[in-house]
């Protein structure tokens, strides 16, 4: 963890990054009357956890830290749900690659968040 450089550079950034240019892909096959209406909050939503991620790495102090990351966890579920709509609304049914990588990306962000919690009680 300490010796990254940049946030470019952590696993959960990079899987974040990657979720994000899916939902976008995804989002493009949405109903047009859903252009300010799901495609643009599901595109914020994702940009959030990624750009969440970039901006907590450079905080200073545990607690600003993870509140950052805890933002981005929030983004995350939001996203979950979104998932969740895309198929019920019958935008996409073949939704499991999205939803692979958003667990992949919340298991990354919970580990991490741990790992700032106990490197801060050494």
């Amino acid at each position: 963890m300490g010796s990254t450089t940049s946030f470019e550079s952590l696993i959960v950034w990079q899987k974040a990054h990657q979720f994000v240019l899916s939902t976008y892909d995804l989002t493009k096959c949405f109903p047009k009357e859903e252009t300010y209406g799901l495609t643009s909050q599901f595109r914020r939503a994702a940009v959030s956890i990624a750009a969440n991620i970039a901006e907590g790495y450079k905080k200073k102090g545990v607690k600003d830290k993870l509140r950052f990351f805890n933002t981005a966890q929030g983004s995350l579920e939001e996203c979950r749900y979104f998932l969740i709509l895309t198929k019920d609304l019958n935008y996409k049914n073949e939704i499991d690659k999205e939803k692979e990588l958003l667990i992949e990306v919340s298991k990354l962000l919970n580990a991490y968040c741990k790992a700032i919690l106990n490197s801060s009680k050494a």
